[in-house]
């Protein structure tokens, strides 16, 4: 028995022990708080937000990325030049430019759509009060009719004066070559950026040429706009007068020219005097002769027409004067906006531009003595051939057709241009 008791005792005790383990086991864990340490002043900033965030748990500072600090000098490329650094400045002034002129262009776009509809509606509309006056008999709805009348007929002949005076059309032919050329522009300035080292003949060019685009297509009407009829017709000019910067050509020799490719640009430039810039000339001077009747035109038939529908009732003709006349003026209207002659005038100008400046590229370029001043004249070739909408081939075709037409004392019966 007393063994049992103790073997009991044994077994009871090495329970309560057991069971003792098994409660300091599960006993849990208390959670570890990680305090923040206060920072002094020159704390980073990512820093003070991590902290006041309360991620500290989760993030650790020390591993966190580091960043900038926001007093800190920003990094400057010590190899970026300063003249490097103005032909940014200008890339970013043509951008914005370039967008100007394409909203300017849209908005102006929108007035010729928006007027033309206007006054054709006002012009129709009091055509047919006069034309239903003069069926009416005398009283007071025969003078509200042809008072209405007379009233839309004045309206439309202020409208159309303006309207005729800055031409819509042609404004918005203006932005979009505008637009054209600070694009092209644009491009220069990334090729020169991205293939040489600027100077500052670079930025002295690119800023001539934003300040003769700036001339050449101003975006205020008040004061700057472009004449609409000039006395005569001339081509458009957006480039300065100074002679075009020319990089020393490290080729050797005569830097790709020869006495027969200055030939051969000679006889380009004779054509192109000679038939391109004559033609556009001709065909410019036409349709601004054409665009100036059609402007006198409107305003003074709808003029014609107010006149007439006052006189509804006391003659026969007032009638016919008002109603034809009015039919007129909405047939002229239609035909010069609708048509878009000012923008035909506007396009033969920026045509007969580009070539005159072709023609003065080539000029120049010819004059300079030292080959090595003068651009490569493989690539030189090239970018007259494309600018004429022909390969390298088709140019010097060109050339030969123009030399044996002198010696023959004939015409050539080709165009240097087979773009426009």
């Amino acid at each position: 028995m007393a063994s049992l008791q103790a073997s009991g005792l044994i077994s009871s005790s090495r329970v309560c022990s057991s069971k003792r383990i098994n409660a300091a086991i599960s006993v849990p864990k208390l959670p570890r708080i990680r305090f923040p340490v206060p920072k002094t002043q020159s704390t980073n900033l990512v820093e003070d937000l991590i902290l006041r965030n309360g991620f500290t748990n989760t993030i650790s500072i020390e591993k966190s990325v580091t960043l900038p600090r926001i007093d800190e000098e920003p990094f400057v490329n010590s190899s970026t030049s300063k003249a490097t650094a103005k032909l940014y400045a200008i890339l970013e002034a043509v951008a914005d430019r370039v967008e100007m002129h394409k909203n300017v262009g849209e908005q102006r776009d929108n007035w010729n759509k928006l007027l033309l509809n206007s006054i054709n509606m006002i012009t129709l509309t009091a055509t047919t009060m006069a034309g239903v006056a003069a069926t009416g008999e005398e009283g007071v709805p025969l003078l509200a009719l042809k008072l209405g009348s007379t009233l839309l007929f004045i309206a439309a002949t202020g409208m159309l004066f303006i309207m005729n005076k800055i031409q819509p059309s042609q404004l918005a032919e203006e932005q979009r070559n505008a637009t054209k050329l600070f694009r092209q522009l644009q491009s220069q300035i990334q090729t020169t950026l991205a293939l040489y080292d600027p100077t500052e003949l670079d930025v002295k060019d690119a800023l001539e040429k934003v300040l003769a685009l700036d001339k050449a297509y101003p975006l205020p009407l008040l004061g700057k706009m472009i004449e609409k009829f000039p006395a005569k017709f001339e081509p458009a000019v957006w480039w300065p007068n100074t002679k075009n910067f020319q990089r020393n050509s490290k080729r050797s020799g005569n830097n790709g020219w020869s006495e027969g490719l200055e030939q051969e640009m000679r006889e380009v430039i004779e054509v192109i005097k000679g038939k391109d810039t004559e033609d556009y000339m001709r065909l410019g001077n036409l349709v601004l002769k054409i665009n100036k009747v059609l402007a006198i035109s409107g305003p003074l038939l709808t003029g014609i027409a107010a006149a007439g529908s006052a006189f509804v009732g006391n003659s026969p003709w007032a009638a016919i004067v008002a109603v034809a006349a009015g039919a007129l003026a909405t047939t002229v209207n239609t035909f010069e906006h609708a048509v878009q002659v000012g923008m035909v005038v506007e396009m033969y100008r920026n045509c007969a531009g580009f070539l005159s400046l072709l023609d003065e590229s080539i000029e120049s370029t010819l004059e300079e003595a030292d080959f090595d001043r003068r651009e490569d004249g493989e690539i030189f070739e090239m970018m007259v051939a494309l600018q004429l909408g022909r390969s390298t081939s088709e140019l010097r075709d060109l050339a030969q057709k123009s030399s044996y037409s002198s010696i023959e004392g004939t015409t050539i019966d080709e165009f240097a241009s087979k773009l426009f």
